[in-house]
């Protein structure tokens, strides 16, 4: 009797190894469906956290900067914001390179600030608590030192768009951008 019960236990051996295996497969199988399913059920939502196609072609902007003549401002949007880009004139440069660092609250020379001494490019939100200054319009006041003037608090920038008079704490700040060519801005 020894014998029937070795060769049953060895048949049922054979069938545990088998159950073994087959319920091994329908593990993993029903796991990678389950992944694969939540993760098909999840990708609308991450989908909905990158920017729209809107904001992606608002990500950078050129600029022909031919039509602006020199003393001339004009102001572009980008990313929502207002962005000045100024002409200079060779009187606004000298005085903006003339000003001593020691008078200035955010100090910055003006090399640091214009990458071409001619054009100007600001982000045109004031430093303080985020209006829009005066000065881009030729009837507009420019403040006491020639720049941008900031209606809301009373900040005055110079010609280099650094803070000269008032509660702004920084200078306006500058956007990335690049020259292209000698006429062609992108910023961005």
């Amino acid at each position: 009797m020894t014998e029937p019960d070795s060769a049953a236990a060895a048949a049922l051996d054979a069938g545990d190894e088998a159950g073994d295996e087959r319920r091994d497969f329908l593990l993993i199988a029903t796991s990678v469906i389950g992944a694969t399913g939540t993760a098909l059920a999840l990708w609308p939502f991450i989908d909905t956290m990158n920017p729209s196609a809107d904001v992606l072609a608002l990500a950078s902007t050129e600029i022909d900067l031919l039509p602006i003549e020199e003393g001339q401002s004009i102001t572009i949007v980008w990313r929502g914001k207002p962005v000045f880009v100024r002409r200079r004139t060779a009187a606004e440069i000298e005085e903006a390179r003339a000003t001593s660092l020691d008078a200035l609250p955010d100090p910055e020379t003006d090399e640091a600030r214009a990458e071409k001494p001619e054009w100007l490019i600001l982000v045109g939100i004031c430093t303080h608590l985020g209006c829009i200054p005066l000065g881009q319009k030729s009837g507009d006041p420019r403040g006491e030192f020639g720049g941008w003037f900031c209606p809301c608090h009373g900040s005055h920038y110079d010609t280099s768009g650094r803070i000269r008079k008032g509660p702004a704490p920084e200078n306006l700040a500058r956007p990335p951008y690049a020259f292209l060519d000698e006429t062609t801005l992108k910023i961005g």
